[in-house]
Formats: structure tokens, C-alpha cells, sequence
């Protein structure tokens, strides 16, 4: 963790360079310090993937809008002055990314932090974290 998703509509993906726009949170969220200069997310951890609705309902039939929905899930543990950091970070970069987009069609964009206080279960297989160790 943490894991951002992205859930779009894939009437958008023509203009709005979605790939581009998972390495830009992703640089964005390795890029986060905590209040003692920290690296917040672990490198092998960081994960941003992005996923167009195969089927999809935006608002009414006046148009083709289109919507992405952003959401970062997070263990817990980090102050709420560097979740807000983060949170506006992550926000700033989407806003700027979407930014053509949105001067040329009706978008919505929600971005949406979760936070997993008290995990049941959490298996980690494989070998990425030990490369970045």
C-alpha cells in the first residue's frame, strides 16, 4: 500500500493521456514527506492503476459527459496535517493534468482518500519492497 485507482470513462481516454497521468500521482506520491522530511509512501509499495468503465451513465443524454473517479487507499498511521498534504497534492496534480480536458467538455472528477484502520487480513507476496530496500 498505497494503491490509487482510477475509474474513468472511457470516452475521455482519446484526450486525456491516462497513463501519463498514473506515473504523475505516482511521482506525486513517492514525492511525499511526513513532518520529520520521510519519504510517506514506500517506493515498492506505490501503486496507481487505472481502469475505463465498460459501461457507463454520466449525468443526463444533453451530452457525451464523462467522469474519472481517483481513489487513494492507505494504511493508517499518518497525522491529519500530512493526509490533508497529501490529499492536496494529489488533487493539484489531477486538477492540472485534467485541466485541457475540462476547458474543452463537461467532466466530473471525484478524488477520494480511504483510509484502512484496522486491517482483518493483509498478505504481501513477492519481491518488489525487497528491490527498493
Amino acid at each position: 500500500m498505497p494503491h490509487l485507482v482510477i475509474l474513468y470513462t472511457p470516452n475521455i481516454e482519446a484526450d486525456a493521456d491516462i497513463g501519463s497521468l498514473c506515473r504523475k500521482l505516482a511521482d506525486t506520491m513517492l514525492a511525499q514527506k511526513d513532518d520529520e522530511g520521510r519519504q510517506v509512501f514506500p517506493t515498492g509499495g506505490t501503486r496507481v492503476l487505472a481502469y475505463p468503465a465498460a459501461h457507463h451513465a454520466v449525468a443526463d443524454t444533453s451530452g457525451d459527459h464523462a467522469f474519472a473517479y481517483l481513489n487513494l487507499r492507505m494504511a493508517s498511521g499518518r497525522s491529519d496535517t500530512v493526509k490533508k498534504r497529501i490529499g492536496d497534492a494529489l488533487a493539484d496534480c489531477a486538477r492540472a493534468h485534467f485541466a485541457p480536458l475540462l476547458a474543452r467538455r463537461h467532466v466530473g472528477i471525484t478524488f477520494q482518500i480511504d483510509e484502512a484502520p484496522g486491517q482483518v487480513y493483509d498478505a504481501k507476496i513477492g519481491n518488489l519492497h525487497a528491490f527498493f530496500s
